[in-house]
């Protein structure tokens, strides 16, 4: 990755009257980078989105897009190299996708030899000279990203890229954006969907009542908020004697079942557990790790977060 940031705000603040909408955030995304960008609703997602866009102003702080600030007059020459697709796809339903296609292409000043290239990555190309009205919800969706494609953009801004569609559908999305990344492209996601990002992003930011309460890496933000794993054990009820008897102070919950137990241990001792278990030598009919999923890490910087700003109002 290049080191000098794609995206970058400096204490970044949106105002409306007593309101922050957005409140003192500081984010670098770097070449390469794909980040996700996380929170409830009305946490302050779509508006950090407009600001990166230069859709609206902020009230306070300094914001770089590929270098230069989106309020600059030579900004609009940079608006080529970003791609956007909105959380809400709306398009002319009299046209046909390879009309939407071409007009956005223009727009760019695209080469528009990339559409049938555009259609395929998407799986719509039997579909592109049919009217948008026939298109279903998640077929619009796919069209939206194929739109944000155009023109191989260095940025790509994704708000809930997955939003309507089917299982296959999503894997489509998410090998793309893999692709896109590879390529050096910036992709910046906002999405709901946090079951599915463990794995394909390389960063997320946790956003909260406007304000940026962490951001890192997966295992950075477990480790941190002191989430633990789980080590689901399914063994005979002779060696599970030992096992408990060895893991006592990791014991997490009986299992319902005498030979079935879960233990529990940080992050980074997981692997010395495990070696641990080997070393008794004994027979595991089954085993099972499950690390805290971004959701539950989610949850926890909130709710400490929630927590941390009651504590100030009832100090206050």
């Amino acid at each position: 990755m290049d080191n000098i940031p794609t995206i970058q705000l400096d204490n970044i603040t949106k105002q409306y009257g007593d309101h922050f909408a957005v409140r003192d955030i500081d984010l670098a995304i770097a070449q390469g980078e794909c980040l996700a960008l996380v929170g409830h609703n009305g946490a302050g997602k779509t508006t950090l989105i407009k600001l990166v866009l230069g859709l609206m102003q902020p009230t306070n702080g300094q914001l770089s897009i590929m270098g230069s600030s989106p309020q600059h007059a030579n900004f609009n020459k940079l608006r080529k190299n970003i791609g956007f697709l909105p959380e809400q796809v709306l398009f002319q339903t009299n046209m046909t996708g390879r009309e939407v296609l071409t007009f956005y292409s223009k727009l760019k000043n695209a080469d528009l030899n990339q559409i049938d290239g555009l259609f395929e990555r998407v799986d719509l190309l039997k579909a592109a000279d049919d009217k948008i009205a026939t298109y279903s919800k998640g077929m619009r969706q796919r069209l939206g990203l194929a739109q944000a494609l155009i023109g191989h953009p260095k940025i790509l801004i994704l708000d809930e890229p997955t939003s309507g569609l089917d299982p296959l559908s999503r894997q489509t999305v998410y090998s793309i954006i893999n692709e896109e990344k590879h390529a050096g492209a910036t992709v910046f996601i906002s999405s709901h969907a946090l079951t599915e990002l463990d794995d394909r992003i390389d960063r997320v930011a946790i956003m909260n009542q406007g304000a940026l309460v962490a951001i890192d890496t997966i295992d950075g933000l477990r480790s941190d908020i002191g989430l633990k794993s789980i080590i689901k054990i399914t063994a005979n009820s002779k060696d599970m004697e030992r096992i408990i008897h060895k893991f006592k102070p990791n014991i997490e919950k009986f299992e319902g079942d005498k030979n079935r137990i879960s233990l529990a241990c940080p992050l980074e001792e997981k692997t010395v557990l495990l070696q641990s278990l080997f070393n008794l030598n004994i027979n595991l009919t089954n085993i099972e790790i499950v690390d805290p999923s971004l959701e539950q890490v989610f949850m926890q910087y909130t709710l400490h977060d929630e927590k941390i700003q009651e504590k100030a109002v009832d100090h206050g």
